[in-house]
């Protein structure tokens, strides 16, 4: 006989489920060929979106009640967890620079595809190993999902950039500003990823100095970490002292975005040596 699945997890599966139907709405709505100005046209994504986070929420405090701890351990609670972060992110910078609302099917075309993947692996409970049980723990995750999120609006707009090279990509995003308007402030948000992900190594550095009397041990996940922050930074340089044209930084920020989401979602899970306990 098959177990009943907790109730925590209809609700993170419900919570996902609206994410990614909000990433599809925001396609169906830029590739009307005509309807209501932007702002109306915006207002179902963004609402549904709003509503997926909120659901997600509470399938999250409803799963830390039930288990004892956070969304930290199976690709199920890293992908939950995540979807609110990242989600919450966005809207975030979405509402100071409303121009990142228009490139909605991108950014949430990324969401979508966590949320399609997190309804299809284990809902399993975990357990929290001592190495875990950390104060210093949460900076790290906090700094590093707000890296991810950084990364995350770059890598929307960059996505526009790119799509506007055919003509189909122009006319969905023709009302936008120029690709060099686009390109200014998506390296904001780069230069800011470097910021926060700096701040994470060296706060992860702590946590594995505290957990495992080392602060370095050069492991699958460190090391991709690394690789990861290398990439950024040769982005970052290359940006500033070349001045590249809006489409080749685009591609950049596309690149590093996606070593990042290897890093975070890849290696954890694949390595035979993850961090201590992690998994």
């Amino acid at each position: 006989m098959i177990p009943a699945r907790p109730v925590d997890s209809w609700w993170l599966c419900a919570g996902a489920a609206l994410v990614a139907l909000a990433a599809l709405l925001a396609w169906v709505r830029v590739a009307a060929p005509a309807g209501p100005p932007r702002p109306a046209r915006r207002a179902p994504v963004i609402a549904l979106l709003d509503i997926g986070i909120a659901v997600l929420v509470i399938g999250i405090a409803m799963r830390w009640a039930r288990i004892g701890h956070g969304p930290f351990l199976s690709m199920f609670e890293v992908l939950a967890s995540s979807l609110v972060s990242l989600g919450l992110g966005w809207r975030i910078a979405a509402s100071r620079w409303p121009v990142l609302a228009d490139a909605a099917p991108m950014a949430l075309s990324l969401l979508g595809v966590m949320a399609g993947w997190m309804l299809t692996v284990s809902t399993a409970d975990t357990h929290l190993p001592p190495t875990y049980q950390m104060s210093v723990m949460w900076f790290h995750i906090l700094l590093g999902k707000v890296f991810l999120a950084c990364a995350l609006v770059a890598a929307g707009l960059a996505g526009v950039v790119l799509a506007r090279t055919r003509e189909r990509g122009r006319r969905w995003f023709a009302r936008m500003p120029g690709d060099a308007v686009l390109d200014a402030i998506a390296w904001r948000f780069m230069l800011a990823a470097l910021v926060f992900e700096s701040l994470m190594l060296i706060a992860g550095a702590v946590w594995a100095q505290d957990a495992w009397g080392r602060y370095w041990a050069w492991d699958p996940l460190e090391t991709w970490a690394f690789i990861t922050w290398l990439a950024l930074v040769a982005a970052v340089h290359a940006r500033v002292t070349w001045r590249v044209a809006p489409r080749q930084g685009a591609l950049m920020i596309v690149g590093v975005f996606a070593v990042a989401f290897l890093t975070f979602f890849g290696v954890p899970f694949v390595t035979l040596a993850p961090h201590k306990g992690a998994v």
